[in-house]
């Protein structure tokens, strides 16, 4: 199978998209259990790591939703597509920076509509699918996985009223650990097959498959082990966000929080909905907060959530369409792009120094913030 060269940089972007996924949403399956302390951090994010790769061989739905649903692949070139995995790259990166838990999916799915919708035109961009497989199942996950943790958590300390404190610990630590593996290899099935899905749309685009052509083998592999390289580095701000800030989490909670997350994403994923798994369990883990009494969900942070969840599709959209105006001038315009991608993230990574946070650090309680007449 013969690439261009301009095929090749597409892959390689996908894959870094891959990547920043990974480290992005990691906390979306082991937030809960490093929180509560059922996993050590560096164990918990090697579980789901391995997990994630596990995932990525399960199904390929999702992928054929992206490769054959949102766009019309018959308008769509890889240079497009480039552009619009730049636009996902760029807002990951930023929501990573400042640790709002803001949607992969929706990131890549923002990318690639903008660029295509600039470069193609808006009947390039099949928005019945777009309004079916993707923003009514951001609508309705989050608020179904939120039902069923509320009625789960309330319904776990019902019946666990009587036992013993210590013993209901470590029962549902052990739960904890089972709950959160199935959250990784959920994540795995869902998130890595929009990477499969985006390389098999570049290599349609480019004439190397067929139209409607299922992923090959060697995508399914390395989109697997990009996100599951990304997830084992951590991404410790999103955790710390999900795990510490949202809500007081005891082990009961993560166990409801992350069964219930994993049903919803592997019904969907089967289903062929590209949802957004930081939707899902963010859903969760708030329905744990509620269920639980005396529990306080901290609604402000939900709130810088949500805003971040609305601005995620049209923010990415715009990068995407910007970068598309630009790299469909010529080479030039995409290396031009290519560069400006390459500054920012190391920007960002460089900006991210000044307040690290890591696996030894992930479980401190913050700094109190001093009265301003102290």
């Amino acid at each position: 199978m013969d690439f261009s060269l301009i095929v090749l940089v597409v892959i390689v972007a996908a894959l870094a998209f891959d990547f920043t996924n990974g480290f992005h949403d990691t906390a979306n399956a082991m937030a809960t259990s490093i929180a509560t302390g059922a996993l050590k951090p560096r164990i918990a994010v090697a579980v789901s790591a391995v997990l994630n790769l596990v995932g990525a061989f399960l199904s390929v739905e999702v992928a054929k939703t992206i490769s054959g649903g949102i766009v019309d692949d018959t308008k769509v070139t890889p240079v497009i597509i480039f552009a619009g995995l730049v636009g996902a790259i760029v807002w990951n990166l930023v929501t990573w920076l400042i640790g709002l838990p803001s949607s992969s999916s929706h990131a890549l799915f923002g990318g690639l509509i903008g660029a295509t919708w600039i470069a193609s035109g808006s009947d390039a961009v099949h928005f019945g699918k777009v309004v079916e497989k993707v923003l009514i199942p951001a609508l309705a996950s989050p608020i179904v996985a939120g039902i069923v943790a509320t009625l789960g958590t309330f319904l776990v300390y019902r019946i666990t009223a009587r036992a013993k404190e210590g013993t209901v610990g470590r029962t549902f630590k052990a739960g904890q650990i089972a709950s959160a593996s199935l959250v990784s290899l959920a994540h795995g099935t869902n998130d890595a097959q929009k990477t499969m899905g985006v390389i098999t749309l570049t290599l349609i685009a480019s004439g190397s498959l067929a139209p409607g052509s299922n992923p090959p083998i060697w995508v399914i592999l390395t989109a697997g082990a990009a996100i599951a390289l990304g997830t084992y580095l951590g991404g410790w701000r999103i955790i710390q966000t999900m795990g510490k800030k949202l809500t007081e989490i005891q082990t009961p909670q993560g166990f409801a929080a992350e069964t219930s997350a994993a049903a919803v994403i592997l019904t969907s994923a089967h289903l062929g909905f590209a949802l957004s798994t930081t939707h899902v369990c963010s859903g969760g883990i708030i329905g744990s907060g509620l269920g639980r009494r005396l529990a306080e969900v901290r609604w402000g942070v939900a709130g810088k959530m949500v805003v971040a969840w609305a601005l995620t599709l049209p923010a990415a959209a715009i990068v995407g369409a910007i970068a598309a105006e630009v790299s469909t001038l010529g080479s030039w315009g995409t290396v031009l792009i290519g560069i400006a991608g390459v500054v920012v993230a190391v920007g960002i990574y460089l900006a991210s120094k000044r307040n690290p946070i890591s696996a030894k650090t992930i479980n401190e309680p913050e700094p109190a913030t001093q009265p301003a007449n102290a």
